[in-house]
């Protein structure tokens, strides 16, 4: 017999809003139609936090909590917006922009960029960190896909997805910090992955121009979300 979820109420955004006990603020949120940015949350994975883009206020708490990690309870008082998140946002979105080589001019994800719609949305018109210009190498040795380190903002979408939904277990994470990069079969080059499946997901996944179909040029970059939640549904069917 399946364990009963409890309803819990609570405040988010002086809205009185009702949520099941194993939601976080983040679902119960989008469930009532109040919009938090995200970039490394996607429905069908597991929530990381790792872009920090939904962090948001709740009374009594000294700190900035994410919305994506963080599970609701009774009584609790959200702030989604303010010119406090919404400077932290801005500053987050600048630093992405800083750290690696996003080019949108030149990228297959031009005008279907996650982060660069962020950019748009939160009014970031010009980036006040100095830009690092770091020397990261293209892996194009498969004969499907390209990946692309310097347009990586290393969500980890493609890591979970490849393990959670595909089994493959294929990609990584190595090193860290600004150093820090997705890797393949512990740092093989992809097209000599004995794992890989091919399948395409950590494409689909990416927010970015980071993983992307060879043969595209720019703006051809197209990403299928929606099979995420129902793959995910079927493999927790399976007896």
């Amino acid at each position: 017999m399946a364990t009963e979820r409890r309803v819990k109420t609570l405040i988010i955004d002086g809205r009185d809003v009702a949520g099941r006990e194993d939601q976080t603020i983040l679902e119960a949120a989008r469930e009532h139609g109040i919009w938090i940015p995200t970039l490394c949350h996607l429905e069908g994975l597991t929530n990381v936090g790792a872009c920090r883009l939904c962090l948001v206020e709740v009374k009594g708490m000294g700190k900035l909590l994410s919305a994506c990690t963080t599970t609701i309870w009774e009584g609790m008082e959200v702030t989604t917006h303010s010119e406090r998140l919404h400077r932290y946002r801005r500053s987050i979105i600048e630093l992405f922009l800083a750290e690696r080589n996003h080019i949108c001019a030149v990228c297959v994800a031009n005008r279907r960029c996650q982060l660069q719609a962020l950019a748009l949305e939160l009014g970031v018109d010009h980036v006040r960190y100095p830009y690092l210009y770091p020397r990261f190498g293209i892996d194009a040795t498969h004969d499907l896909f390209v990946l692309d380190h310097n347009r990586c903002i290393l969500c980890t979408r493609c890591i979970r997805a490849c393990s959670e939904i595909e089994g493959a277990n294929t990609l990584g994470m190595m090193r860290r910090g600004i150093h820090n990069r997705v890797i393949t079969d512990l740092n093989q080059p992809w097209g000599e992955s004995p794992t890989c499946t091919s399948c395409g997901k950590c494409v689909n996944v990416c927010p970015v121009g980071a993983i992307s179909q060879k043969g595209l040029s720019v703006i051809e970059g197209r990403k299928e979300h929606k099979f995420l939640p129902y793959l995910t549904m079927m493999r927790g069917a399976r007896p």
